[in-house]
């Protein structure tokens, strides 16, 4: 079913002097965090914008499941935008392309796989016939406006992670992208070493850098050998496999399939990205035809050592399959003694709660869970020490630029781009205005970036009333007041109080009558001037003030008022 265009409140930005001529980068998401990626390159007046990407809510956004960069910054200036190239597939870098391309309505740049992956997220907008996609082949290069992009093939847990040389009059910045080196990859092609090499030949300017692994000694590790360990892990058990993995790790999902049929069993996928992934992997070549999967449905009725599903949610997430069968609500797998649950998986930061919620109601129906602590089922995507080095070491940027990571990882990555005599760093967050003269980068000023949320086809700043509401009451509860009114402007009854979300301090001393709501909130009204009383929006504040009084200093809750009027006199 296609969604509508969601509805945007705009945001009036700030412009750094000298933010229309020379070269600049700005980023609007991802650089101080993780996720959400969203990066901008001027020249001479023209903008680049390279990935556009989303993150998920968490407890501190109750009910909100997808937040994205604010574009306003770049939407007010869309004219100048010339393109927005995409380095890859995941969500963190693509995710926010169908909410927030209709207030940018630029042509999209981006390689076959992540094409193809594209059009099911346009289809969902009905926008599939409406964005101006354009497929570079890998290797290939793109002139848009006055950037000319170089895309060089890398590594990473999803095909076709590409990274920028990304040429201007005024010298060339290499955007690396998420990657790693992995020499002998299971899918798709290997590093392009010999393009790192010549870039390193060419005096590049800036080097702007996925951080995520800086803490991480030696590399990443290849594909190859979770492929190895997972044969000899499956061959343990005679129960029903599940195992929990990124869907976009066509990878993994190859490598996890590989292994299930090696140890005679058949596989099931559960869950939509899967399957997505699944025959996006498929139509562009990265996944074999020998390759079969069933439905969960269809695999019900095979014996419990001849099957092995792959399912969504292994960093915990309510609606996927994993929590749905832990909690025995999926329509289709069901777990009990003698099963076991893998997940072949990091936990990504943030997720640790509801990922062990998840791994404990598993081992609650008996079912043996197995992680990266017990057995080698998984290895990142992004670069270690060691690879970060060796890529230092090939391009040998004059500046360095660390983002893709919060303010630690940009510290730590910034201090070995440093041992590696890389002459300049630069550490910044979202919204820093970079400036690039003589060779030499600072911070030029500051532009607006915020975050959006998502919410029943509205995209909603993170500070919007309504939200921040929510999070009050999420902690702190709620009251709700209402008031009777006669045409006199006197209060007619009791008014009727509902304490939401908390305890009512005033229930366990009725009777008294400076603890007595009909007390309390009768003298707020009645204090009141005879003209104020006529006012809705003064009875309102003075009643909310005194409410709020009742639960000072302990407790703010969201306090919301109804003033009801008798007009008969």
């Amino acid at each position: 079913m296609n969604r509508t265009s969601p509805k945007i409140k705009t945001t009036t930005t700030d412009f750094p002097e000298g933010l229309d001529s020379g070269l600049w980068f700005v980023p609007l998401g991802g650089a101080g965090e993780i996720g959400m990626n969203l990066n901008l390159f001027a020249c001479d007046g023209k903008w680049l914008m390279v990935d556009l990407g989303v993150t998920f809510g968490d407890d501190s956004i109750p009910g909100v499941d997808v937040v994205m960069p604010d574009p306003s910054f770049i939407a007010e200036r869309r004219e100048k935008l010339a393109g927005l190239v995409i380095t890859h597939a995941h969500e963190d870098h693509i995710g926010a392309v169908a909410y927030l391309w209709p207030r940018l309505r630029c042509p999209v740049y981006c390689t076959p796989f992540t094409a193809a992956f594209l059009q099911y997220k346009l289809k969902e907008f009905g926008l599939e016939d409406e964005v101006p996609v354009t497929v570079i082949p890998l290797g290939g290069q793109a002139k848009i406006g006055p950037f000319t992009l170089d895309f060089i093939t890398l590594t990473h847990s999803i095909p076709e992670p590409n990274a920028l040389a990304i040429r201007t009059p005024y010298g060339t910045i290499f955007h690396t992208g998420d990657w790693k080196f992995d020499d002998d990859p299971l899918v798709g092609a290997s590093p392009d070493f010999a393009a790192l090499k010549q870039l390193g030949e060419e005096n590049v300017l800036a080097l702007i850098g996925d951080s995520t692994n800086v803490f991480t000694e030696g590399e990443a590790g290849s594909e190859r050998d979770v492929r190895d360990s997972l044969m000899k892990l499956f061959a343990r058990y005679t129960g029903r496999i599940v195992v929990g993995c990124f869907a976009s790790n066509i990878a993994r999902l190859d490598s996890i399939a590989r292994a299930a049929k090696a140890n005679g069993r058949e596989v099931a996928l559960a869950g939509q990205s899967l399957w997505r992934m699944a025959e996006t992997a498929r139509r562009t070549g990265y996944l074999a035809a020998d390759l079969n999967f069933y439905e969960a449905e269809d695999a019900a009725h095979l014996p419990r050592d001849k099957v092995l599903y792959i399912c969504t949610g292994s960093q915990g997430e309510a609606r996927a399959a994993m929590m749905r069968i832990a909690y025995d609500s999926h329509a289709d797998i069901s777990l009990d003694e003698g099963d076991v649950a893998i997940f072949s998986s990091r936990v990504i930061p943030g997720n640790e709660k509801a990922i062990a919620k998840l791994q404990n109601q598993l081992a609650r129906l008996g079912v043996e869970v197995v992680t990266t602590r017990d057995h080698f089922i998984h290895v990142s995507g992004h670069p270690a020490r060691d690879e970060l080095r060796r890529m230092y070491q090939m391009v040998r940027p004059r500046i360095a630029i660390p983002v893709h990571g919060e303010a630690r990882h940009i510290k730590a990555h910034a201090e070995l781009a440093k041992e590696c005599q890389v002459p300049q760093t630069l550490q910044i967050e979202n919204g820093a205005a970079v400036k690039f003269v003589d060779g030499v980068a600072s911070v030029g000023g500051t532009v607006w970036s915020g975050r959006l949320a998502y919410e029943d086809g509205n995209l909603l700043p993170l500070n919007d009333g309504m939200l921040r509401d929510r999070k009050r009451m999420f902690y702190e509860g709620a009251v709700v007041v209402s008031v009777a009114m006669d045409a006199d402007n006197n209060v007619t009854s009791a008014p009727l109080v509902a304490v939401l979300g908390m305890a009512d301090p005033l229930a366990k001393s009725p009777g008294k009558s400076d603890r007595d709501w009909d007390y309390i909130i009768s003298t707020a009204v009645n204090r009141l001037p005879k003209k104020s009383r006529r006012d809705d929006d003064a009875v309102e504040e003075s009643v909310r003030s005194a409410v709020r009084k009742v639960f000072s200093p302990t407790r703010k809750p969201v306090v919301k008022v109804h003033v009801l009027r008798s007009m008969e006199g």
